[in-house]
């Protein structure tokens, strides 16, 4: 199956899997979707994830995190901010700021696939992959 936006159905696969309250989702890996998950573990958003190299592309585990007492996901909202059709950058001086520091805005810079707030501590500008909450 050939996707013309591999970053959007990495999103989709996720959103789809917390909806239906799944513990563990497969994604097809890629350099780029592998960078994305790393942030989204270091930032407490995911509870672990695995790099299973099956077959020429291989595969990434991901463990969703849920609250133990109230069953709600540690992801609130995952939404794709530039695609293949408009890309969206933005410079160091106006980074995007999710619901006003709460959440984090996942940036494709010279320095590698960062958030926003290391972006502005880097004084770096990049592409805004997407906004997580």
């Amino acid at each position: 199956m050939v996707t013309t936006d591999p970053i959007a159905d990495y999103l989709t696969r996720i959103r789809n899997a917390i909806s239906a309250r799944h513990r563990v989702v497969d994604i097809p890996a890629s350099n780029m979707k592998k960078e994305i998950t790393k942030v989204l573990y270091d930032k407490g958003y995911i509870q672990s994830y695995k790099f299973e190299d099956l077959g020429p592309q291989g595969q990434i585990k991901i463990a969703l995190k849920y609250n133990s007492q109230t069953k709600e996901s540690a992801i609130v909202d995952l939404r794709r901010a530039s695609k293949p059709g408009l890309r969206k950058y933005a410079k160091a001086s106006s980074l995007p700021r999710v619901l006003n520091g709460l959440g984090i805005a996942v940036m494709s810079t010279s320095k590698g696939i960062i958030t926003d707030k290391e972006a502005r501590t880097l004084n770096i500008g990049g592409e805004v992959l997407c906004y997580i909450y």
